[in-house]
């Protein structure tokens, strides 16, 4: 199913499987805002330190299992299972795609 996402939500996907938070972080844009669990972060450094502490601390993947596209986004619903409590956890990760990078993801 991966191979059906954009490219950069592949590589986002791929390297969160690794647990490789340099490949996690290369598909966002320097400008990109995630949002996750009520905290905003904007920009690399800001995204960086949200990979580390939400999913590489966490050992946190992601299995993408179905998708679609809605109001310009790409959704992705899947299962996440970590070290954390109440793992798995099922979870929409809503991408907005420019120019070929992540430019917003926000979890619920």
């Amino acid at each position: 199913m991966n191979s059906d996402l954009p490219t950069p939500i592949t590589a986002y996907v791929a390297a969160n499987a690794r647990l490789d938070a340099n490949g996690m972080l290369a598909p966002f844009a320097r400008d990109a805002v995630v949002r996750d669990d009520g905290g905003r972060h904007v920009g690399l450094d800001e995204i960086r330190t949200w990979i580390q502490s939400a999913t590489v601390a966490s050992r946190a993947v992601f299995t993408p299992e179905t998708w679609h596209v809605r109001d310009g986004c790409i959704v992705v619903a899947g299962l996440t299972a970590g070290d954390f409590p109440g793992s798995p956890t099922r979870f929409t990760f809503s991408f907005m795609l420019r120019d070929g990078a992540i430019a917003g993801l926000e979890i619920a």
